[in-house]
C-alpha cells in the first residue's frame, strides 16, 4: 500500500486560506487619461504581485493560467526535475499506482524508498510553487479586471457629471461649449466695461487729429426773423389783446344793462352806437354754449299756431326769431342790428292798444323797471293774448314770487318749463288790466342781475 503524500494533507489548510482581496482604486484615478492611466494601472499591477510574492506559502491554486504557470516553471526548474516532475504526474493530474511486480532485494527496497521520498518531497514542492504562481496571476487578473470596471465607471461617471453641470443653453443665447462660457449679456457687459476701460485711459488726440469743421459750421447762425414773421406775431398778440379788451367791456356794459333802468342804457347806446355791436357779439358768444338756445324753443312752439297771429319781440337783437317764423313780426331793441328793428325803450313802443296777439321776451328782461316792460305787453296784447318769458334759470330766487307778482298785473300762468339747467320758460295768458296800483310793491319781479365773471 502506498502512503498519502504530505502535500494531500495540506490541501484543506491550503483551501482554508482567504482570497487577498485587491485594493480599491483611489478616487483620483478616475480624472486620469490615456497613457497616464495606463501607467498608473501597470505600476499598481507590479505592486500588487510584488505583494503577494512575498506571502507564506499555500494560498489556493488557480485554474485559469495553469498552463502558463507550467511554462514559467519549465525556465527557472532544471529540465531534469521538470521531465522527472511532469513524467510523474502535475498538479491536477491523478496519481497513478504502480504496477505490482516481484519482491526486490534489501538494496533495491531501500533505493526504491529514497526515491520514494525525493519523489514526495519535490512533489510537494512543485505543488507549492505551482500554487503560488497560480495564486498570484489570479489576483492580479482579477485585480486588472477590478480595475478597468471601476476605471470605466469612473470615466462613465466623470462623463455624466460634466454633462449635468454645463448650462443649459437659453432660447436667446448660443450653446456654451464649456461650464464656464459666459451668456450673451454678460459678454456684452465684458466688452462694454473694456471699451469704458480703454477710453478711459486713452490719451486725448492731438489737434492734427482731430477732423475738420467745415467753415459754415462755424459761422452758422439761426435764420433771422422775416417782417411776414414778426407781422404775423404782433397780429396774433395784437387779436389777444383786443379779444381780451372786448371781453372787460362786454362785462362792463352787461353790468350797465342789469343794474340800471332802460332809459339809461339807451342813452348809453346813442352816445357809443358800436357798444351795442360789441354787447352783442359777446352775448351770442356765451349762448352758444348752451345746449339749447331759447329762441329756438320759442320758435318752434309759435310754429305749432296758426301763422296770422301778431308777434311783438321785446329786445329782439339780430331777429333770429322773425326769421324763423311765418307771422308778422314786430321787432323792437335799443339798438339796430337789423333793418326790421325799431329802436325805442322796451317801455314805451310805438304799438296801438290791444295790437298783438303774441308778446315775447326772450332773455330782455333786463334793467331795474321789469315791471314797466309787462305793464307795456299788457297793453299791446289782445284780451286772452299770449306772453312768453325766458330768463336765465340762476336770476330767480323764488318762482312763485314771480310767478304771482305776473299774475298781480292782468296775466294767468298757463305753462311753466323748469327742465331745463340753463333757462326757464314761462307762459301767461292776459286776463285783463293790471289788478294793482302803479305804486304798489311787487317783491317777486326782482330777478338777480346775471353778471359774467373774468375769465
Amino acid at each position: 500500500m502506498f502512503e498519502e503524500p504530505e502535500w494531500a494533507g495540506a490541501a484543506p489548510v491550503a483551501a482554508g486560506l482567504r482570497l487577498v482581496t485587491p485594493q480599491t482604486r483611489p478616487a483620483a484615478a478616475s480624472q486620469i487619461e490615456g497613457s497616464k492611466r495606463r501607467q498608473l494601472l501597470a505600476t499598481l499591477r507590479i505592486l500588487e504581485a510584488a505583494s503577494l510574492s512575498q506571502q507564506p506559502p499555500g494560498s489556493p491554486p488557480g485554474s485559469d493560467y495553469e498552463e502558463e504557470e507550467v511554462v514559467e516553471q519549465k525556465k527557472q526548474l532544471p529540465k531534469a526535475l521538470f521531465a522527472n516532475s511532469s513524467a510523474k504526474g502535475g498538479g491536477k493530474r491523478k496519481k497513478k499506482r504502480p504496477k505490482q511486480g516481484p519482491p526486490c532485494s534489501d538494496s533495491e527496497d531501500k533505493e526504491v524508498e529514497r526515491k520514494k521520498c525525493h519523489k514526495q518531497v519535490f512533489d510537494k514542492d512543485s505543488a507549492e510553487e505551482k500554487r503560488k504562481k497560480k495564486h498570484q496571476k489570479q489576483t492580479s487578473s482579477n485585480s486588472t479586471q477590478h480595475l478597468d470596471s471601476v476605471d470605466q465607471t469612473d470615466h462613465e461617471a466623470w462623463k455624466s457629471t460634466a454633462t449635468n453641470n454645463l448650462p443649459k443653453p437659453s432660447l436667446g443665447s448660443p450653446s456654451p461649449k464649456h461650464p464656464s462660457t459666459l451668456s450673451r449679456k454678460q459678454w456684452r457687459n465684458r466688452q462694454k466695461n473694456k471699451r469704458r476701460h480703454k477710453n478711459k485711459f486713452r490719451p486725448p488726440p492731438a489737434p492734427d487729429e482731430l477732423p475738420a469743421k467745415d467753415s459754415t459750421e462755424d459761422t452758422e447762425v439761426p435764420p433771422a426773423p422775416t417782417p411776414n414773421s414778426q407781422e404775423t406775431r404782433a397780429g396774433a398778440l395784437r387779436a389777444r389783446m383786443a379779444q381780451r379788451l372786448d371781453g372787460a367791456r362786454f362785462r362792463y356794459l352787461n353790468e350797465q344793462l342789469y343794474s340800471g333802468p332802460s332809459s339809461a342804457a339807451q342813452r348809453l347806446f346813442q352816445e357809443d352806437p358800436e357798444a351795442f355791436f360789441l354787447y352783442h357779439r359777446g352775448f351770442q358768444s356765451q349762448v352758444k354754449k348752451w345746449p339749447l338756445q331759447p329762441v329756438d324753443r320759442i320758435a318752434r312752439d309759435l310754429r305749432q299756431r296758426p301763422a296770422s297771429l301778431v308777434v311783438a319781440d321785446f329786445g329782439c337783437g339780430d331777429c333770429r326769431l322773425a326769421s324763423s317764423i311765418r307771422n308778422p313780426v314786430h321787432c323792437f331793441d335799443l339798438a339796430s342790428l337789423d333793418p326790421r328793428v325799431t329802436v325805442c325803450d322796451m317801455a314805451q313802443v310805438p304799438l296801438e292798444d290791444k295790437s298783438v296777439d303774441v308778446a315775447v321776451f326772450c332773455l330782455s328782461l333786463m334793467g331795474t323797471n321789469i315791471r314797466d316792460f309787462l305793464e307795456e305787453a299788457n297793453r299791446v296784447l289782445k284780451p286772452g293774448g299770449l306772453l312768453k318769458v325766458a330768463e336765465v334759470s340762476s336770476r330767480f330766487e323764488d318762482v312763485r314770487a314771480f310767478l304771482g307778482a305776473v299774475t298781480k298785473l292782468g296775466f294767468k300762468v298757463i305753462s311753466k318749463d323748469l327742465r331745463n339747467s340753463h333757462f326757464f320758460l314761462f307762459d301767461f295768458e292776459k286776463t285783463g288790466p293790471p289788478r294793482v296800483g302803479p305804486k304798489a310793491q311787487l317783491l317777486g319781479l326782482k330777478l338777480q342781475p346775471c353778471l359774467y365773471k373774468r375769465r
